[in-house]
């Protein structure tokens, strides 16, 4: 028998009411636990009516220790197979061989957002699935449907078109994002038609001019001036980025020629030529028609032969234009992965300028402006040119991540920016390259430059011997560790850094030489005084 006592006043006869009817239970033998022994038993009563609160509400649970026990309901056995085989089929399908074969535009991994959001996050526009739909980046959606409206009205096109196109291209368009998209068919569709036909109209406005186009002159989006600087940076953004085959389709649809390849690459290499982080410009421009509007500085093909694959990676191609001499294979960086390290100090491929210097290393502009043209002659280390300006930070990081993601490419500007990270450890390194000419900045201060390298690789992981500096980095550290340099360089700074230096050289040496024949002459005459 279970007794129940309340220290407040209440009516005992509704629980000894309760100890009667748990009694008969008992005796009566319940059909549903006579099965199970009296002190295993879970006993669920409940006087209070329905109009009454929760806590009216008598629930005694009684165990063989006297204790209190909740019981618990699991599913059962079949449903659990059942959510397994489900997980196991989908996993099948994750590691289908053509699934990762079209992936190409990637969510950034934790471990590089470690550093700064704001590099990798669209603070504009979003473009594609990734960032669709955030709430501070839909002020831009009405801009998207108004270059839609343009693009229909100057070339007397039907929707249907540009969605029908679309639908084709749906399944080979959702395979190069990473990932599930939690979009419907229609709503993936109107996604790819407004955003690569919005990206197109900045394209052919930079190269055409949106007047052309039929914008007015103080556009708020659909000009040279405002924001831009700000959507070329968004654009240039992994996480968002638009397949290229797309904007290909949607371009060729408005131009009449579907199959077109390669200009909505040149237009993106003219887009996104203030980002640019070299000297002379790729693409040049006379403001007439698309066609002749682009003009090609160099041979460099930026679709290649083997296509290319979104406007980022496209940009990275022009940044490694010219032909130079052999790289590691796709393949043997692919097993070199148990010979990666995350560790800054395995990473140091050469020292810093100021110990260069020391070594009697100099610095030269490159002639060229091409990234990989770094080269090491006679104690002349000639590095190109490098512009740094507000959104460097943003390209260098996403092109780094592009690389670190895609295991289908080489990884030489993580390899440029870990060489220029070691090469700059203190302000007095980036004032140095800056009065060689080798750095030209925008920035407040050469400090911030120098903090912008030391962090822009925290977290990458990097093999040094997959890099194509490798091999020139060991001939300076070679001539690094001569000592004989290093003395070399040390009387060249300490005494003909200067012509005053030079002259009060010169003029010790006479000194001395002087000192020394008279003492000569002293000495003889004392001893032979004829």
């Amino acid at each position: 028998m279970v007794a129940v006592f309340n220290k407040e006043p209440v009516d005992f006869l509704r629980w000894y009411l309760i100890t009667l009817k748990l009694r008969e239970a008992v005796e009566a033998g319940i059909p549903n636990l006579r099965g199970t022994p009296i002190s295993a038993r879970s006993i669920e009563l409940s006087e209070a009516p329905q109009h009454q609160q929760p806590n009216n509400s008598l629930q005694i649970v009684v165990n063989g220790d006297g204790e209190n026990f909740a019981g618990e309901t699991n599913p059962s056995d079949s449903e659990w197979v059942i959510s397994i085989k489900e997980k196991l089929e989908q996993a099948h399908q994750d590691d289908a061989a053509d699934s990762w074969a079209k992936l190409c535009i990637y969510r950034l991994p934790h471990y590089l957002r470690e550093g700064d959001d704001k590099a990798y996050i669209p603070q504009i526009v979003s473009l594609g699935p990734y960032h669709h739909g955030r709430r501070r980046l839909r002020n831009m959606n009405r801009h998207k449907w108004r270059s839609l409206h343009h693009i229909l009205k100057r070339t007397n096109h039907d929707i249907k078109i540009y969605l029908g196109a679309m639908k084709d291209l749906e399944e080979k368009a959702r395979g190069c994002y990473e990932g599930t998209i939690c979009l419907s068919s229609n709503e993936f569709v109107e996604m790819m038609v407004l955003d690569g036909c919005f990206i197109l109209e900045l394209f052919r406005g930079v190269a055409e001019g949106f007047k052309r186009l039929g914008y007015a002159r103080n556009d708020p989006v659909f000009s040279i001036r405002g924001s831009m600087h700000s959507i070329q940076r968004d654009i240039v953004m992994l996480e968002n980025q638009i397949p290229l085959f797309v904007l290909e389709r949607l371009l060729g649809i408005q131009l009449g020629q579907p199959e077109q390849k390669g200009l909505v690459a040149k237009l993106a290499l003219l887009f996104f030529e203030p980002l640019r982080p070299t000297g002379e410009p790729f693409i040049k421009s006379d403001g007439n028609s698309l066609e002749s509007s682009l003009v090609c500085t160099t041979t460099f093909d930026p679709l290649g032969d083997q296509g290319g694959l979104h406007c980022l990676e496209v940009f990275r191609r022009s940044l490694l234009r010219t032909e130079r001499g052999p790289v590691p294979s796709i393949s043997s960086k692919k097993l070199s992965h148990s010979n990666r390290v995350a560790d800054k100090r395995g990473q140091q491929l050469i020292h810093c300028v100021t110990q260069l210097r020391e070594a009697g290393i100099k610095f030269k502009i490159g002639k060229t402006d091409c990234f990989w043209d770094i080269k090491f002659e006679n104690g002349i280390l000639w590095i190109p040119r490098l512009l740094i300006h507000d959104g460097t930070k943003s390209l260098f990081l996403n092109l780094i991540a592009f690389e670190q993601c895609h295991l289908d490419c080489s990884n030489d500007i993580t390899s440029y920016v870990i060489f220029m990270d070691n090469l700059i450890n203190s302000p007095e390194d980036v004032g140095y390259l800056h009065y060689c000419g080798i750095i030209e900045h925008w920035l407040g201060s050469e400090s911030e430059v120098a903090d912008l390298f030391n962090r822009l690789c925290q977290e990458v992981v990097f093999d040094i011997g997959d890099s194509y500096l490798s091999s020139l980095s060991g001939q300076v550290n070679d001539y690094y560790k001569h000592r004989w340099n290093a003395w070399r360089a040390s009387l060249q700074q300490n005494y003909f850094s200067s012509p005053w230096t030079i002259i009060s050289f010169l003029a010790a040496f006479v000194l001395l030489a002087l000192t020394s024949a008279q003492t000569f002459y002293g000495i003889y005459s004392y001893y032979r005084p004829g």
